[in-house]
């Protein structure tokens, strides 16, 4: 049974975790607020932007452009966008387990990773897979430059022909309550799997689709990733912001409960010196 002074620590201390729980939440909470305008900024451009390739997907052949090449291959390439810190429970760990998963279903043994964030880093090290690049800590101004160096490097791949498949791996941003984890197909492009989203009408290009398809397909794939990038870190200050606030509300269901085992045990004790005095006063 431990001392009154050992479960008094443990209230202390208790007490601190507490307040730091509560300061990260309302940290998260602010940066959420940013992240979020932003990302809201972001999508209507990327959704509009989608729709647009993914219909011409559709009217194009391999031979207008290779990035819509369709074969089948274990050759696979994987952009992963984790966090690079934790407590925000599963958010970096279900991602990473899909992925896995969906890996080993497709019977892909080794894929090429290109991994943002250090928990994506750190949970695939210890499989088979091979991590060709890694950015941790990545700055604002350096997102870009980074969006820019991953997809040029994989879309001229696979346009050589040396990559089957290019996935793109990321918590998709729903609400504060909802990150569900994606894999979206980046190459090769393929038409929209709900077909309601592409506009049936007919689309004037100028200058001619030959001559603008290709930068348009790049700007879209590099628009796809920094998208997913602007959602994962909005995900995790929500999920972050939503673990600190369940740990906290647990750290003070634990501190009423070492209270009231504290009284107890203080009551206890001041019962058994009574108990011991009137003892030896009896038998005197």
């Amino acid at each position: 049974m431990p001392s009154l002074k050992e479960i008094r620590n443990r209230i202390t201390s208790v007490k601190k975790t507490q307040k730091t729980t509560s300061a990260m939440k309302m940290v998260s909470a602010a940066k959420l607020n940013r992240a979020e305008d932003t990302i809201r900024r972001a999508r209507p451009y990327a959704a509009k932007l989608r729709t647009v390739v993914s219909s011409l997907s559709g009217k194009l052949t391999p031979d207008d452009n290779p990035l819509f090449r369709d074969q089948d291959g274990k050759r696979v390439a994987v952009v992963l966008m984790t966090s690079d810190r934790g407590l925000c429970g599963g958010f970096n760990a279900n991602l990473c387990k899909l992925l896995a998963r969906t890996l080993h279903e497709e019977g892909v043994d080794s894929a090429e990773m290109h991994i943002v964030g250090r928990k994506g880093r750190d949970f695939f090290r210890r499989t088979n897979h091979q991590i060709a690049a890694d950015y941790p800590d990545a700055r604002p101004e350096q997102h870009l430059d980074i969006v820019f160096t991953v997809l040029d490097g994989l879309t001229a791949r696979f346009a050589a022909e040396e990559l089957d498949r290019v996935y793109l791996v990321f918590n998709e941003y729903k609400s504060i309550l909802t990150q569900e984890p994606t894999i979206q197909t980046l190459l090769p492009i393929r038409p929209l799997e709900d077909t309601e989203e592409v506009e049936e009408q007919e689309v004037l290009f100028e200058p001619d689709v030959e001559e603008l398809i290709g930068p348009l397909v790049q700007q879209y794939i590099q628009n796809q990733m920094y998208t997913a990038w602007l959602g994962t870190l909005a995900g995790e200050h929500a999920a972050r912001m939503t673990a600190m606030d369940s740990a906290t509300k647990n750290a003070g269901e634990m501190i009423k409960q070492l209270n009231l085992y504290y009284n107890r045990s203080r009551q206890a004790a001041i019962t058994k010196e009574l108990i011991e005095i009137i003892s030896g006063a009896e038998s005197l």
